[in-house]
C-alpha cells in the first residue's frame, strides 16, 4: 500500500470509530449502492371502498384498534441467573469476578472488557450512569471520557474528587456504537448494580440520566425530577437518592448546566461538606 493510500485508510478508520462503527461483521465490505436492485413490483390497484349501509351498520359496535406491538420479552432464565449470581457475592471483589464470568448478557461478546466501576468503594456518595462508552471500554474505568471529565470538574466545584466518590453503571459492558442499552439488556444487568449499591453502601445515591433513574428509582422524566430527593431501598436500609442530568446532555445543552450546578450544591449540603 502506498503512503497516500495508507494515510487515506487510516483517515477512514478514524472516521468509522468516531461514528461508532467498531464491529466488523465480515472481512469483505458490501457495496450496497452499486449492487443491482430488484425490479419494483407492479403497483396493485386499490380495492374500491366498501359502500356503507347505515340501516344495517348503525348499531354495530366500533371496530377495535389494532393492538400495539408488544415490547420484547425479557428472558426470565437470564434474569434469574443474574439474581442468583449477584446474591452470591459477599463483597465487591466477589461481584466483579462473578460479573466477569457471567455470560447471560450478549453485550459481553462485543465489548472489549468489563467496566466495573471507578473511584473509592464505601464512599458516602455513589453515582450510577447508563453504560460505558468508547473511552471507558478501552480503559476499563467508568466515566473517563468527555462526560467523565465534565463530571470531574463538577465534583471539584464542590470540593470532591474521585477518591471521595464511587462511580458505576447500570450496564457494565459497552453497547456497540455507544447505543442505548435495550430494556432486555438493562433488566438482565439490573441485579448486579443493585447488589453493587448494597455492597458499597453509600449515604447518597445519584442516578445520572433517565435510563439509570428509571431502572433504579422507577421514575420517568429526568428534567422534571432532577434535583428532587427520592428513597432507594437496598433491602437492608434506605438510601437518599437524587436524579441528575447526564454530563453528556450538559455538553450538548450548556444552558442546562445551571440546573446541574444547583443539584451539585444540594449534594454538597446533604454531605455537610
Amino acid at each position: 500500500m502506498t503512503p497516500d493510500r495508507a494515510s487515506t485508510a487510516r483517515d477512514v478508520l478514524t472516521f468509522y470509530v468516531a461514528a461508532g462503527v467498531d464491529v466488523a461483521l465480515s472481512e469483505t465490505a458490501n457495496d450496497y449502492l452499486s449492487a443491482p436492485q430488484p425490479a419494483a413490483a407492479a403497483p396493485v390497484a386499490a380495492a374500491p371502498a366498501p359502500t356503507r349501509t347505515l340501516a344495517r351498520n348503525q348499531d354495530a359496535p366500533p371496530r377495535a384498534a389494532a393492538p400495539a406491538a408488544a415490547p420484547p420479552a425479557v428472558p426470565e432464565a437470564a434474569v434469574m441467573a443474574a439474581r442468583e449470581a449477584a446474591r452470591s457475592a459477599a463483597s465487591l471483589e466477589d461481584l466483579r469476578a462473578i460479573l466477569g464470568a457471567f455470560d447471560g448478557c450478549a453485550l459481553k461478546a462485543t465489548a472489549t472488557q468489563l467496566v466495573f466501576a471507578d473511584g473509592t468503594p464505601k464512599s458516602r456518595l455513589m453515582f450510577v450512569g447508563e453504560a460505558p462508552g468508547y473511552e471507558e471500554d478501552k480503559s476499563g474505568l467508568a466515566f473517563v471520557g468527555r462526560s467523565g471529565q465534565l463530571l470531574d470538574r463538577m465534583l471539584a466545584a464542590i470540593g470532591l474528587d474521585r477518591s471521595k466518590v464511587y462511580i458505576a453503571n447500570i450496564v457494565p459492558w459497552r453497547p456497540p456504537g455507544n447505543r442505548t442499552p435495550t430494556p432486555v439488556e438493562t433488566q438482565i444487568c439490573l441485579p448486579f448494580i443493585q447488589r453493587q449499591i448494597e455492597l458499597s453502601d453509600p449515604d447518597i445515591l445519584v442516578t445520572i440520566g433517565q435510563p439509570s433513574t428509571g431502572a433504579l428509582l422507577n421514575v420517568q422524566g429526568i428534567t422534571k425530577n432532577r434535583g428532587r430527593w427520592f428513597s432507594y431501598q437496598t433491602g437492608t436500609r434506605e438510601i437518599r437518592a437524587m436524579p441528575m442530568l447526564h454530563p453528556a446532555y450538559l455538553l450538548r445543552t450548556p444552558i442546562a448546566k445551571r440546573m446541574a450546578w444547583r443539584d451539585m450544591l444540594a449534594l454538597k449540603k446533604a454531605l455537610g461538606t
